[in-house]
This record gives C-alpha cells, sequence and structure tokens, in this order.
C-alpha cells in the first residue's frame, strides 16, 4: 500500500476522468488527498467535490470568473466554502501539490500542463492535445525539471507497463483500437451517423469530445504522436491495430520477436490508479476483472484509411511535424464540435480538417508562441470554410 497521503490537484475534475479519478481516491481512502480541484461551467458538481473533498484550491470558468485573480471577487459559494480561488496554472505549480492529474479536454490543459512540468511534478496526463501540439517542448522541459509524464490513456499506460523494466529500446509499438461503433459501416451508413450514435462507445465511458475522436479514429492519430513523444520512439515504430474487445490495451516487440501485452477489464479506472500508485499496485475491489473462461478469442484487423481517414490525416500531421500537429488539434476541436451542433456530418469531420492542413504552411522547431498562433489561426480557418461551404 502507498505507505503516506499523496497531495493531488486534478484538473478537469468535474469532466469523465476527473470523476473517475475521484473513484479511485474514494476507494483508495487514506492514500491521497485531494488539495485542488479545477474545473469549467460545472459548477453544481464542482460544489458538491468540494464539500466531499475539502480541496484549499479551487478554479472554475465562466463568463463571469475567467479573468478572476483576487480572492475578494470569488463567487460566494466558493468563499462558503473556505477554499481558495486560484489558476488553473497555480494549482498545478503549488507546492502543496505533489500529483497534477490533467483531465481537462482540448487545448485548455496546454498551460497548465507545461507549468506542472516546468516545476518539476508528478503530471498524471490524460488530455492528449498538450503533448500533440507541444510535444518537443513537454517533453524538453521534464529532462530539465526532473517531472515525470505517467499517461494514464489506457494505451499509453499500456505501453509503459510493457516497457518497464527493459534495457533496450522496441522494435515496434502497437497501439489496439476497438474501432468505434461504426467499424461495419459501409461509407453511406457513415455519412447518416448522428451525435447520438457516435456518442455509444462500445467499450469505454469517455467525455463527449473523446468518444468522437474515437468513432473517427482520429484519436489513434493521436495516440501515436503522444507515443512517440512520451515514449523517445520514431513515428515509423508505431503501428495501430484494431481489437474490438478492448482486452489488450497495447503491445510492445522487442529485437528478439517477442512481444509484451498488457490486459485488463476497459475500465479507465485501472490506468489512473496505476499513474496515481506508481510504482506500487494497489488492490482495488472495486475495479472489474476479468472472467477468462467467457472470453473466446481476441480478434485483430488492420485499420480501414479509407472509411476513417480522420487517422491518416493525423499520421500525415505528424510526419510533416512542427506546427502541423496543432493545427490538426485545433481543427479538430472545433469540427467535432461543430459535428456534436448537429452543423455538419459525420463525414465532413475528414474532410474540413483535410481543407484546413492544406492551407497550413508548417513551422518547423515551434516556440510556444507558435502553437498559440497556428491554434488561433486554425481555429479561425475552420470558421472562415465552414461558413464558405458548409453553412446552408
Amino acid at each position: 500500500m502507498v505507505n503516506s497521503a499523496k497531495n493531488l490537484a486534478i484538473l478537469g475534475s468535474t469532466g469523465s476522468i476527473g470523476r473517475q479519478t475521484l473513484q479511485v481516491v474514494r476507494n483508495l481512502a487514506g492514500c491521497f488527498r485531494v488539495v485542488g480541484l479545477a474545473a469549467g461551467q460545472n459548477t453544481e458538481l464542482l460544489f458538491q467535490q468540494i464539500d466531499e473533498f475539502k480541496p484549499k484550491y479551487i478554479y472554475y470558468q465562466n463568463k463571469e470568473t475567467s479573468q478572476l485573480t483576487t480572492q475578494n471577487l470569488v463567487p460566494r459559494p466558493f468563499l462558503d466554502r473556505g477554499s481558495q480561488f486560484l489558476s488553473m496554472e497555480e494549482i498545478a505549480a503549488h507546492p502543496e501539490v505533489d500529483i497534477v492529474v490533467i483531465a481537462t479536454s482540448g487545448k485548455a490543459g496546454l498551460s497548465a500542463t507545461l507549468t506542472a512540468v516546468k516545476a518539476g511534478k508528478k503530471v498524471a496526463i490524460a488530455n492528449k492535445e498538450p503533448l500533440v501540439m507541444a510535444g518537443e517542448i513537454i517533453t524538453r522541459e521534464a529532462k530539465e525539471s526532473g517531472a515525470q509524464l505517467l499517461p494514464i490513456d489506457s494505451e499509453h499506460s499500456a505501453i509503459w507497463q510493457c516497457l518497464n523494466g527493459e534495457s533496450q529500446p522496441p522494435k515496434r509499438i502497437l497501439l489496439t483500437a476497438s474501432g468505434g461503433p461504426f467499424r461495419g459501416f459501409s461509407p453511406q451508413q457513415l455519412a447518416q451517423v448522428t451525435p447520438q450514435q457516435a456518442l455509444q462507445h462500445p467499450s469505454w465511458q469517455m467525455g463527449k469530445k473523446v468518444t468522437i475522436d474515437s468513432a473517427t479514429l482520429m484519436n489513434k492519430g493521436l495516440e501515436i504522436i503522444e507515443a512517440h513523444w512520451l515514449f523517445g520512439v520514431p513515428l515509423e515504430q508505431i503501428e495501430v491495430i484494431i481489437h474490438p474487445r478492448s482486452i489488450i490495451h497495447s503491445m510492445v516487440e522487442f529485437n528478439d520477436g517477442s512481444f509484451k501485452a498488457q490486459m485488463s477489464y476497459p475500465d479507465m479506472r485501472l490506468p489512473i490508479q496505476y499513474a496515481l500508485t506508481y510504482p506500487e499496485r494497489v488492490p482495488n475491489p472495486e475495479l472489474p476483472k476479468l472472467d477468462w473462461s467467457k472470453i473466446k478469442e481476441l480478434t485483430f484487423e488492420p485499420p480501414d484509411f479509407k472509411k476513417f481517414p480522420c487517422l491518416e490525416l493525423a499520421i500525415k500531421a505528424a510526419k510533416m511535424d512542427g506546427t502541423s500537429p496543432t493545427a490538426l488539434c485545433a481543427a479538430d476541436e472545433l469540427v467535432v464540435d461543430l459535428f456534436l451542433k448537429g452543423a455538419i456530418k459525420f463525414t465532413d469531420i475528414a474532410r474540413l480538417i483535410e481543407q484546413v492542413l492544406q492551407q497550413h504552411q508548417t513551422i518547423s522547431n515551434p516556440t510556444l508562441d507558435d502553437i498559440i498562433n497556428i491554434d488561433n489561426w486554425s481555429r479561425e480557418m475552420v470558421t472562415k470554410i465552414f461558413y464558405q461551404d458548409y453553412k446552408c
């Protein structure tokens, strides 16, 4: 068991990963102390979390509070609960915080991730976009500060576990993908997919944005870029394979031809717990276990790039390097939102992102300012193209 309670800050506490992180904290009573919570606009749930975990530091964002920096401007409900209002960056770098959980969505976690890394924290990261957008900067800062990047994504957690104890680099990494809810759909069926259908993932319970990315296979492309930066493996040595059962969470091949695979019931609480308790493994009776007597087969197949072009777009952006992954991420975030609002078709997601990438001129070895500028440019291009070509 963990010897002493670790102080946690959870950024994105009201989202799917944030809520599941707090479930792990509940199940491992005495192992963790929640000292910081940050959320978006779901203040009702945030108030409940504050009442239960009593963090010293909190943040939430809406039109009234997004610019608040002084305690006397904080809404009364927070003051009444005795919590101090800080920015996400201030919480991430606070000296009382041992582990920062980055559970935000989209680019919202970029600045806080970089701040936590510069402060030398243990950073348990679930948010794909910071590493995709600024992987070179974040990993460089982590080496300089001694910060640890602890992956929470099930696939990267699996790779991390497979690589532990190995003295030689892997020959190949195989990222597994469930294939999403539309693996067997025809192109004609994909054109008719609704947001409600796309949000019904067959294996995982996730937030809306990552669930849509899973349905388009964009998430696998982003995970290739993440794995490249997290494990220092060349892009050409990272592949995607479809595994509908979602039991093998990823595999690593070594030079002698042997493979390691990490397997478990598909539940995000397991990789979350592994990151929080590392290097220990702690029993948790609340986590579901595999029943091997009921598992008849484990099947695999290659991804269909023609039906799911977002995966190929992400790979192309990764190979272009520089600011291309940033343009990809920003466009994807805005385009997914358009789809969820019913403004575009499911098949328009890839088309619109491709149009943005075609107009993007990559900047090599970008600074953080370059990344922020390209992020803004990409979002503006999505809006421009949408109103020109898609708005009825």
